[in-house]
């Protein structure tokens, strides 16, 4: 009997984030114990899983402690695979937790991104679990969880020219990401074929309602909405064109496509490749649907003018102007089209927090 060939598994590597946890844990259990270091150090990922990092270098001195972890992005063609990620710790004085741009770690300059303007790149989740790690081991040792955090990645400002950072107002260095602690190996090939694996599944399954969605919040928020089982969540990430060519050809009942405000304006605009190195969100365009919208003119203005679609939302959002229903039913048209008839196409729009913007069907839904 002849085999089929199979493709090796490609392997997963870790965030910015995480490895910033994995520095920050080291550095002030080392702190607090005075000289106790973990090697490896183990931190909780945001989904349950414990993992271990390897330290690259470590220091303990009077006024701080810091430690280094050195990135491995796994499988993925990441620009940050090999850096090295310090975190330094100084105790404060009832100050709480504080974050702090060390050397080739960005600073925020513009508006719509989801730090505020004059705070370090580093994102929310990776803040969070920052926080998490040290408050455990404050707890642990009896201790207050006063810190200063300062977060540095060697060489970072170099490696930053090569990201979309500098457009985005994000100045002197790369950012520090992750919304799960892990990277998934980005394989186009790899992963187009394991949507089209779940396609396959869905049909030879009768299913009558599939999703798939960009990111691992809307995808939470659409499976929890519509109760759909773990098997009918297809892993679209930016192939929503890869998802839509598959469908013409075998197609399901319903398809929901579930994202965020940026990436579905991408899709409203005729993008099927919603990664952000091959496509960008037209601003002339969203400023455009907003004066449609009936949107004042100093608030088209603004809308043409934004740094991100993130900001074009929240200027919407504060003169309740319904542009996120509106780039849901543009999307769902594009989508619509591409597909034809035999497969029923919707699009829900999804905040960075989970919240439920707007829906194609349903101009009033929230």
């Amino acid at each position: 009997m002849q085999r089929t060939p199979t493709t090796p598994a490609l392997r997963r590597g870790w965030t910015t984030g995480a490895c910033a946890t994995a520095a920050t844990a080291a550095a002030w259990r080392a702190w607090l114990s005075q000289g106790d270091w973990p090697n490896p150090v183990e931190i909780l990922l945001p989904r349950g899983e414990k993992v271990r990092f390897a330290l690259a270098a470590y220091e303990l001195c009077a006024e701080y402690a810091s430690a280094t972890i050195e990135k491995d992005a796994g499988d993925d063609p990441d620009v940050t695979h090999g850096a090295l990620i310090r975190a330094t710790v100084r105790p404060n004085h009832k100050a709480g937790v504080r974050f702090f741009a060390g050397e080739g770690v960005g600073t925020v300059t513009l508006p719509g991104l989801p730090i505020a303007v004059g705070e370090p790149a580093i994102n929310p989740v990776p803040r969070q679990m920052m926080r998490d790690a040290v408050t455990s081991l404050a707890e642990q040792y009896h201790r207050p969880a006063d810190v200063d955090i300062s977060i540095s990645v060697i060489n970072g400002e170099a490696l930053a020219t090569k990201t979309w950072n500098a457009r985005l107002g994000i100045l002197g260095g790369l950012s520090i990401l992750g919304t799960t602690g892990i990277v998934r190996p980005f394989s186009c090939s790899a992963w187009i074929h394991s949507i089209h694996r779940g396609i396959d599944v869905a049909v030879a399954t009768q299913r009558p309602h599939v999703a798939g969605c960009t990111g691992a919040t809307s995808e939470r928020v659409v499976q929890g909405r519509y109760g759909l089982l773990d098997s009918d969540m297809l892993d679209m990430g930016d192939f929503v064109g890869g998802l839509l060519k598959y469908l013409r050809q075998h197609p399901v009942p319903r398809m929901t496509i579930g994202g965020g405000f940026g990436k579905l304006c991408k899709l409203a605009q005729g993008h099927f490749d919603l990664h952000s190195k091959r496509s960008q969100v037209d601003f002339d365009d969203l400023s455009a649907r907003v004066a449609a919208l009936g949107g004042e003119p100093t608030l088209v203005q603004a809308c043409q003018t934004a740094n991100t679609a993130l900001e074009v939302l929240t200027h919407c959002e504060a003169q309740q102007l319904a542009i996120a229903h509106a780039i849901a039913v543009a999307a769902q048209q594009q989508a619509q089209h591409f597909v034809g008839s035999a497969t029923r196409i919707d699009v829900a729009v999804i905040s960075r927090d989970g919240r439920w913007l707007a829906h194609s069907d349903a101009p009033h839904d929230g």
